[in-house]
């Protein structure tokens, strides 16, 4: 598959459904899965990966399922799995599994000599998915049109597409994760006149594609106030804004979220408070800005774990991140009492696409010669999404994670 850049609209797909290689919404998967029910499955895969042995190399993001990441070879999160795949030059084949994203990012990075596989293509972001290149371009060009594209950097997440990660290239910007996102905004801010201890200044970020983590770093860390912040509705002509509010605003935030820490709420916080005496509550910064400013601890997916370890026995937890990742910590670390921050369940469902059938389909057909599903950037895209991810690994400090 090439990535490359499309102008139609997003079109409406049924998950693992339809074509549409533009985005990152589900496509069908190609060939013969094994049935799920298959008993000798495990087997199967272990068989598969020592057939190929160190010519394969397999990545887990902590949000896949235990029966998947049982056969990783490092788990991690998204941009940490990309540069395992870039230390590993002699491995021939990367089979990631995760979502497109990460994938493409790890394409980015690899060697030419080398392949990133995914195992279902079905395995988009919701959150990516809603930041299109053409929507993105053509916001730009109505900055351009009110007179404020020239004091605005693009300020791009991990998770997008890399088609967004180029346009953030080009245009002089950098690619942040959830750990170092205050770190880059203070980067680009400079870039544009900086932040003054009042929060004050003309510059503005467009921050992409998640308004959650930019509004949380903004308002949290930098300083700056809710007003500052406005939402751009690529949905709405012009955004859904005045001249005056673009001129005015310092952080233009995408009208994007996750589509899972999206849905942990204020009533969840204050109910865990309730009913779990000396609760803890830790979120991910994606989440709802009410929802961080209530919770004890906020971190990326890397510093929940870490948090979680370090934690005296005895003690009690709320989490709200990735119901997978949530589960594994609470078996991990029996001593404390660790539960999700929702009643109601919350896969990403996307993510929890890769499951035990399709990796073993997707070494299996490598050990049979046949290299599926594999994930190819556009070799100019490629080099304008490096540029962004420079930018961001020449940032001070070593909080790339994600």
């Amino acid at each position: 598959m090439t990535t490359d850049t499309a102008s139609a609209p997003l079109p409406l797909l049924v998950l693992g459904r339809g074509t549409d290689l533009h985005t990152e919404r589900g496509v069908e998967c190609p060939g013969d899965l094994p049935a799920a029910s298959d008993p000798g499955l495990v087997e199967r895969a272990r068989a598969a990966k020592a057939a190929l042995g160190d010519r394969v190399f397999v990545l887990g993001h902590h949000y896949q399922r235990d029966e998947v990441i049982e056969f990783a070879d490092v788990t991690g999160d998204s941009f940490k799995l990309a540069r395992d795949a870039a230390a590993r030059p002699d491995a021939p084949y990367i089979v990631f599994c995760g979502v497109h994203f990460m994938a493409e990012s790890a394409d980015i990075l690899t060697s030419d000599e080398q392949t990133v596989i995914l195992p279902d293509l079905a395995a988009g972001c919701s959150m990516a998915d809603m930041a299109a290149i053409a929507q993105v371009e053509d916001c730009w060009e109505q900055l351009e049109a009110a007179g404020v594209a020239g004091e605005t950097i693009p300020v791009t997440y991990m998770n997008s597409s890399a088609a967004i990660k180029a346009f953030t290239g080009r245009h002089g910007g950098t690619i942040c994760t959830s750990s170092n996102a205050r770190t880059a905004l203070d980067w680009a801010f400079e870039q544009v006149g900086g932040v003054g201890l009042d929060g004050s200044g003309t510059g503005k970020v467009l921050f992409l594609p998640d308004q959650h983590l930019g509004r949380n770093t903004a308002v949290r860390e930098l300083g700056l106030s809710l007003d500052d912040c406005v939402v751009w509705d690529p949905h709405r002509p012009n955004g859904g804004l005045t001249r005056d509010e673009l001129e005015r605003a310092r952080m233009i935030l995408w009208r994007g979220h996750c589509s899972v820490h999206g849905r942990f709420s204020v009533d969840a916080v204050e109910a865990a408070r309730r009913e779990i005496p000396g609760v803890k509550v830790i979120v991910h910064p994606e989440c709802q800005y009410d929802v961080v400013e209530l919770a004890d601890e906020v971190g990326s997916t890397e510093k929940i774990i870490q948090t979680i370890a370090a934690a005296p026995a005895g003690t009690s937890w709320v989490v709200g991140t990735e119901l997978n990742l949530v589960r594994r910590l609470a078996q991990q670390f029996p001593e404390q009492r660790i539960a999700f921050l929702e009643k109601n369940v919350c896969y990403c469902s996307t993510m929890n696409r890769i499951d035990l059938p399709h990796l073993v389909w997707a070494l299996e057909s490598l050990v049979d010669g046949r290299v599926v599903n594999p994930i190819r950037v556009d070799p100019t895209v490629a080099a304008e999404a490096r540029a962004a991810l420079d930018r961001m690994l020449a940032l001070p400090g070593k909080t790339h994670k994600d």
